[in-house]
């Protein structure tokens, strides 16, 4: 009998703790920012980041453009621009959005004459086959040699810039990296025929 007492008691006392452990609201609002706080702080980071890498594309490709005007008006001919030069005058107009824009790891920079527009070339300078065992310098090195041919009047001109960016908030279901070292290639190019400059 004392025996069946005490089992009934022991089944009882957990129920009602139990019982008054799910009543008890206190806390409730940290658990549920704690289930939320993860995906919601990923949403915001993935927005952050998907938003700078877009305006640092556009700035790229506008800065492109803007320095291939001074090839394509003889400009850059007539003052001698050096691809040293040229690589300033665009990292000049990506408002310090690149931090090594000059540096080794920065901007590579192709301006070719070509003979016919059905002769551009615009494959990227990558090693596309690169793997995580790999050294990392080897895989961010670029493939071909940097080139800076303005050419003459009436020449077609092709301009090539390409920056490796690095990400900040690595998350491969976002798929902003391209790269196999884990950074985006980022891209600017411009095909014209210089203006009848002398």
């Amino acid at each position: 009998m004392a025996g069946r007492l005490a089992t009934r008691i022991g089944k009882v006392l957990p129920r009602r703790r139990a019982r008054r452990f799910l009543r008890d609201d206190r806390g409730v609002t940290i658990v549920e920012f704690g289930l939320l706080a993860t995906p919601f702080f990923a949403i915001v980071g993935a927005i952050l980041e998907t938003s700078v890498v877009f305006l640092s594309g556009q700035i790229l490709d506008s800065a492109v453009q803007d320095v291939s005007r001074l090839i394509r008006t003889g400009q850059a001919q007539q003052a001698a621009m050096t691809p040293a030069g040229f690589k300033t005058a665009v990292c000049d107009r990506v408002f310090g959005l690149f931090s090594d824009c000059e540096g080794p790891g920065g901007l590579h920079v192709e301006v070719q004459v070509l003979d016919a527009f059905s002769d551009v070339d615009m494959t990227p300078p990558v090693n596309w086959t690169c793997d995580e065992d790999e050294d990392e310098a080897a895989c961010a090195a670029w493939t071909r040699p940097e080139a800076f041919t303005p050419g003459q009047g009436s020449s077609i001109v092709t301009v090539q810039v390409y920056y490796q960016w690095p990400l900040i908030l690595s998350m491969d279901w976002l798929g902003l990296s391209n790269l196999p070292s884990g950074k985006r290639l980022m891209a600017a190019a411009a095909a014209f025929r210089n203006e009848p400059f002398t």
